[in-house]
């Protein structure tokens, strides 16, 4: 509504026409209005003669949409449900004069280097207008000292009840358009309340379903922003799937929908996300169990699911074309292989059938365990631009692949700003990566559901909190998966271990039927030390190591014959820094033996896991060990 010439009389009229009280008003009360009734929020006119002589009597000329405002109705029922229930005409209002001495309170806040919003509100309590004659403990102030290039005053709302900071309006026309569209929110829910703004409002709607589904998103967003702003059914289960997929960590609630047998396998895993993270409000489990039981959903139902969201179980199995799509999508991503598996979502998009007419895209591909990290904001944007449902619309243009090729990107910078600054991986050429647990797995090893591969690793027990482990043992969480190349890779880019002297290498282990490579990233230091970080290699076959070299600093330790294309000698100079030779043999690896990582797999999505025997041998007569332990204590 905001923006050019505004017509108060026809906005005024049409509120005074679709006037009725809200459906939980007293009849008693909303009475009690001078005088108005029910049947209109409006007063009289203010001749400009008492316009003018307000202003005298207040030594200011009122800022435009105010005046303007009068010369319609002196006065209006606002009948806020908590807030401002009536405004005065010009024979009300008077300069507020912070009888509750805000102003010391708030200027204690302003800090050393306070913004022009807080000086601001810290000075309006003593200059501003006040506007109200009925209120909840709250007030209408217009602030003389807050204005725009067209002499608008912003005006206040403080609900003196809730002890936060006051409501912003830019003009009093801002603030009242907020309260007209207020004021059919409150009503929503009476079956009488019909008129043209509904109407129209509900036409938005419609036609926002419609644009959504033709892939124009983009378009529908403001006309479900506006409806939603009108309360109007429908425009926030349509907004909340939009903003979901555009930002899918954002948390939205889907309200009564979740019960819904059409949408519940769909939306009941969604909303579960949250408190199987251990997220949420305080109640945890036993909160949002109550809540979905509240909205109709069966305990045992939400039980199942929060239980299936929480070990990694859970499957987004919708039906039909798409669901095909999704279980091919899937297996490609259970392995690593993230990109393979969004290019068959994004080909199979325009199969998705909605399961009813209140959903506009497939949402609950977020809660899939496997597929759910796939859908970053980008690709989550690219889901609501492509035409589903059987509508039409443009060719999208694809967002490209977001593996890189070969291992460089282990140097590079990740999601989190910097690169990885440990890691160690073992790849075995020819072997299912379901075989790795039993090649170098500890006893008993087996592949966990998909799992946040930082998150196994931290919440691994150490050695000293393991019946059977000896403190010298290096047992490292690995995430499973498959190269591009074919190679099963085993990937631990979490425990931060450095390289000792007792270091033995699982490569052998992992070779009885072909080769296998071990490269293995010492944690950078904070600080340089006695001991530069190390990069250690080394190739074996059919159970024997072939070759193997350690770089750290300027020396080199070497065995066996190294092929030239990886001889660090040849790859590496005198004068190159820790990150460049890092850098070069990565390089080589993988183009001389074809090894490659999935960065977003490992970085960001969800493998397998399980854990491996120890990365060291036990100490021989003669050498010793170190095991430390850091406890952090609260205060």
């Amino acid at each position: 509504m905001s923006g050019g010439s505004f017509n108060w009389q026809e906005f005024l009229g049409r509120w005074q026409r679709e006037w009725v009280p809200r459906a939980d008003a007293d009849e008693e009360e909303d009475g009690e209005d001078g005088g108005q009734g029910l049947g209109s929020p409006a007063r009289p006119a203010a001749e400009e003669s008492a316009i003018a002589a307000a202003e005298e009597r207040l030594g200011r000329r009122l800022p435009p949409s105010y005046r303007e405002f009068l010369a319609v109705s002196d006065g209006w029922h606002v009948d806020q449900p908590a807030g401002i229930h009536q405004l005065g005409g010009v024979a009300d209002i008077d300069w507020f004069g912070d009888p509750f001495d805000m102003t010391p309170m708030y200027e204690e806040g302003l800090g050393d280097d306070p913004g022009e919003a807080e000086v601001l509100l810290a000075g309006m309590w003593r200059r501003a207008l006040r506007l109200e004659t009925d209120s909840d403990m709250s007030h209408a102030l217009l602030d003389p000292g807050d204005t725009d290039q067209d002499g608008e005053w912003a005006l206040y709302v403080y609900k003196g009840w809730g002890g936060e900071f006051p409501d912003r309006y830019p003009s009093f026309r801002a603030y009242m358009e907020a309260m007209y569209r207020g004021f059919h929110a409150d009503r929503v829910d009476r079956p009488d309340f019909v008129n043209a703004t509904t109407r129209a409002q509900d036409a938005r709607v419609e036609e926002a379903h419609r644009l959504t589904l033709r892939g124009r998103y983009e378009e529908a967003l403001p006309l479900l922003e506006e409806a939603r702003s009108f309360g109007r059914p429908e425009s926030a289960i349509l907004l909340n799937q939009l903003r979901h997929l555009s930002a899918p960590r954002d948390a939205q609630d889907y309200g009564f929908l979740v019960a819904d047998p059409r949408y519940l396998p769909e939306l009941l895993p969604v909303q579960a996300m949250t408190p199987a993270r251990g997220e949420g409000r305080p109640g945890g489990d036993d909160h949002w169990l109550g809540m979905m039981e509240a909205r109709g959903v069966p305990r045992g139902a939400a039980e199942d699911v929060l239980s299936a969201l929480r070990d990694g179980s859970h499957r987004y199995a919708p039906a039909g074309a798409w669901g095909l799509a999704v279980a091919e999508a899937r297996e490609s991503a259970r392995w690593g292989a993230t990109d393979a598996a969004w290019r068959v979502l994004r080909n199979a998009l325009p199969l998705w059938e909605a399961p009813g007419p209140s959903l506009v895209a497939p949402v609950g591909l977020l809660a899939d365990p496997v597929l759910g990290p796939l859908v970053t904001p980008e690709r989550g944007r690219e889901i609501l631009a492509t035409p589903r449902a059987g509508e039409s619309g443009p060719v999208l243009e694809t967002a490209p692949d977001v593996d890189p090729p070969g291992l460089a990107w282990l140097t590079e910078p990740a999601v989190h700003g910097r690169p990885l600054d440990a890691y160690r991986c073992v790849w075995v050429e020819g072997v299912d990566p379901t075989g790795l647990p039993g090649l170098i797995g500890e006893e008993g090893a087996e592949l966990s559901a998909a799992t946040d591969p930082g998150k196994a690793s931290r919440r691994a027990p150490r050695p000293h909190e393991r019946e059977g482990v000896e403190l010298w043992e290096d047992r490292a969480v690995v995430a499973v998966g498959r190269t591009a190349e074919g190679w099963a890779f085993a990937f631990d880019g979490y425990s931060h271990r450095y390289l000792s002297e007792l270091f033995h290498s699982p490569a052998p282990a992992a070779s009885p039927s072909g080769r296998a490579v071990v490269v293995w990233r010492e944690p950078r230091r904070s600080s340089p030390d006695d001991r530069p970080a190390a990069f250690h290699l080394s190739v074996a076959e059919r159970g024997v190591e072939r070759y193997a070299f350690t770089l750290r600093g300027a020396e080199t330790e070497r065995s066996g014959a190294i092929p030239e294309a990886l001889d660090p000698g040849r790859l590496c100079r005198p004068e190159d820094s820790e990150t460049d030779r890092e850098l070069r043999v990565l390089e080589a690896l993988h183009t001389e033996l074809g090894l490659s990582l999935p960065r977003f797999a490992v970085t960001r999505g969800r493998l397998p896991t399980f854990t491996t025997r120890s990365w060291t041998r036990a100490p021989q007569e003669g050498e010793g060990f170190a095991y430390l332990t850091f406890v952090r204590h609260r205060p």
